[in-house]
């Protein structure tokens, strides 16, 4: 069985799939997953290096705003059409899943006309335009959130079962991740990123807290993102302070952390509510439909976070921070609170059905629509 796997540009697209194909091979090891995306965004460095079979096709993201690459638009556009026909006949998939944005959007749409099974996941409570444009043509439409069915087209059945994650995240223990980093088992470690991309509105409303926490005995791992100005935030480094521009092993992060501050995108609130992770969430202001912040809202009214503004954060950010370290049975409360929200099993679940999609369609068709 062959399954090809469509989706790239952010973390939030990449690493859901590479938790999919993980599951995929626990159930039969002779699963062939290969993986399509861009040559110049995360997915081509994170998926070769997990030793998967990567493709690449020219397309990129429409912008809000008028810039070159919408002109260029179209040109993609067709390109990627044609680039992913020619790569369906050469890779024969049994199956095709898509985890958003605009890589799945040719892959997925050139399946669907091929009669080739086809599979869409949308992160986030609010589905992205690609979502929305193929939810009628794709096989099966897979959801984290129940609410994500208002924004649907009308008569679309879609499944609710999370967002996958992948296992690396639980083999990590805390004094292992502690001494990965330098840092001191016996004090609490914050840990700070913005998505794959980074985040300069939290790297700035952090920077002015960094002296004083450490100061207090804390400790700092900081993925700062790599953006005009980014760099200049490596001045903040010590030995209680590691500034990385971005941190491949999430599960070492994630093992070392006592409190995270982060943004609130799908993928991200699976990883904390699987690890049961303390979180100070801070919603990108500027996401479609503000999804992010009905994400986080949804973990804040449970008690598994604190949800602060994107424009609060300068000003609040400090106290949340220390209100959370100083504060263990607060910690242990939310974490609590966090785990009881998670869904450790969607990985497995969504592998299940794509397994099921794929031995159906071969006992009615087999492989002659390719």
């Amino acid at each position: 069985m062959t399954v090809l796997f469509a989706g790239g540009g952010t973390g939030g697209h990449v690493f859901p799939a590479i938790a999919i194909a993980e599951e995929l091979t626990k159930i039969d090891p002779a699963v062939r997953c290969v993986f399509v995306g861009t040559k110049n965004r995360i997915e081509a460095r994170v998926v070769p290096a997990k030793g998967y079979e990567f493709h690449t096709i020219w397309i990129s993201g429409f912008q809000r705003r008028f810039t070159f690459d919408n002109m260029l638009f179209p040109v993609k556009a067709v390109a990627a059409l044609t680039q992913s026909f020619r790569l369906l006949r050469m890779l024969r998939p049994d199956v095709v899943v898509g985890t958003g944005g605009y890589v799945c959007g040719p892959v997925l749409f050139v399946a669907s006309l091929m009669g080739i099974p086809t599979v869409i996941h949308e992160s986030n409570s609010f589905p992205g335009a690609t979502t929305r444009m193929l939810a009628r043509r794709v096989s099966q439409v897979l959801i984290t959130f129940d609410v994500t069915k208002r924004w649907l087209p009308k008569g679309v059945a879609a499944h609710v079962v999370g967002t996958p994650t992948r296992d690396e995240l639980t083999t990590v223990t805390r004094d292992e991740a502690i001494r990965s980093f330098g840092f001191d088992g016996t004090k609490k470690t914050l840990l700070v990123f913005g998505g794959s991309l980074g985040a300069a509105s939290i790297n700035i409303a952090l920077a002015p807290s960094i002296a004083p926490l450490t100061e207090m005995g804390f400790q700092i791992l900081w993925q700062t993102g790599k953006y005009p100005g980014a760099d200049a935030l490596q001045t903040h480094g010590s030995d209680r302070v590691r500034v990385m521009e971005f941190i491949d092993a999430m599960s070492i992060a994630y093992a070392a952390a006592d409190c995270v501050i982060c943004r609130s995108g799908a993928t991200t609130l699976a990883e904390l509510t699987r690890l049961g992770k303390p979180a100070i969430l801070i919603p990108y202001p500027h996401a479609a439909a503000n999804h992010q912040e009905l994400n986080a809202r949804a973990l804040a009214d449970a008690g598994a976070a604190v949800m602060i503004s994107d424009a609060d954060a300068p000003e609040h950010l400090f106290g949340a921070v220390c209100d959370l370290l100083n504060n263990d049975d607060k910690r242990r409360t939310m974490s609590a609170h966090s785990s009881a929200l998670g869904k450790p099993h969607a990985g497995r679940d969504i592998a299940q059905r794509i397994i099921a999609l794929a031995q159906s369609e071969s006992t009615v068709k087999g492989h002659d629509r390719v």
